[in-house]
């Protein structure tokens, strides 16, 4: 008689766990190069909050309405956010605000408000945030500005906002490593956006005999930001940056950008600041 041959079961393989839905926060996703990192973000399946005045217009986008200018705002809807979802993987801080004005005569509302926007604002979305991306071991990402390391004409607040938020996120990464969140800032040059007709440039009678000058300097810079990177490419360089195990704490998008700093920091200040007068037609 033939053996019956005993059938062995096979054990069945547990379902795996699918990893936990990656959550971002961007301030500034309503336009231009925040909007565009959206976008990109929900591509890649984030599940992602906007924080701005504007709300985000599109689907499957959370948003929650803030001002970057008045102070406790910004930090009171990324705790929302982060309390909402209990962790967070990614936070950006686009949000930004220019003026062209003369160093004498620019009014204290003005460049109070500009601060509060590029750097008292990110401040604050960073320390809300530092609790919900230490759970997850976060990254943090600072739109910053080439123009934080060489003066603009007549931008000089910007370029000041933009030379500080660029210290703050060496010192934040310094701190926050060890517990997990690493914090960098990502270097722009001109992009063509929207960013450039919203600059708030100053009149004749605000800058008396700077005008001809400021003119100039403001010309010369729209036509750099229009004829610059678009703002998908920066949108790609944020996501790069956030993918990286090991993210540099200062990193500039764009091969041409790169090698500009470079320059930049290679040469004695008298000869940058040289080349700044010849770009921006100042006499």
């Amino acid at each position: 008689m033939e053996k019956q041959t005993e059938r062995q079961e096979t054990p069945k393989k547990e379902p795996r766990e699918a990893p936990p839905r990656k959550t971002a926060i961007v301030v500034g996703g309503s336009s231009g190069i925040g909007r565009e990192t959206v976008l990109r973000l929900l591509a890649r399946g984030y599940r992602v909050f906007n924080i701005s005045r504007t709300p985000f217009k599109g689907d499957r986008v959370r948003s929650l309405s803030a001002d970057a200018a008045q102070e406790g705002e910004v930090g009171k809807a990324v705790r929302a956010a982060g309390e909402e979802v209990e962790a967070v993987d990614l936070l950006v801080y686009s949000a930004g605000f220019s003026m062209a004005a003369p160093f004498e005569y620019a009014k204290s509302k003005d460049y109070r408000y500009l601060f509060e926007v590029n750097y008292f604002g990110a401040v604050e979305a960073l320390r809300a945030a530092v609790p919900f991306l230490r759970r997850r071991g976060g990254r943090a990402i600072f739109v910053g500005s080439l123009g934080g390391d060489l003066p603009i004409p007549y931008d000089g607040f910007y370029s000041s906002s933009k030379a500080a938020l660029l210290m703050l996120a060496r010192e934040a990464d310094l701190e926050l490593r060890k517990s997990g969140v690493r914090v960098s800032v990502l270097l722009p040059g001109g992009t063509a956006t929207d960013f450039t007709y919203n600059r708030r440039v100053y009149g004749s009678e605000e800058s008396l005999s700077y005008t001809p000058s400021l003119k100039r300097a403001s010309a010369a810079l729209a036509n750099m930001e229009q004829g610059g990177m678009e703002p998908s490419l920066v949108a790609e360089a944020i996501l790069s940056l956030a993918g990286k195990k090991n993210p540099p704490t200062v990193a500039v998008a764009g091969g041409k950008n790169a090698a500009a700093r470079f320059a930049v920091r290679l040469f004695p200040e008298r000869v940058t600041d040289w080349m700044v007068r010849k770009k921006f037609n100042q006499r």
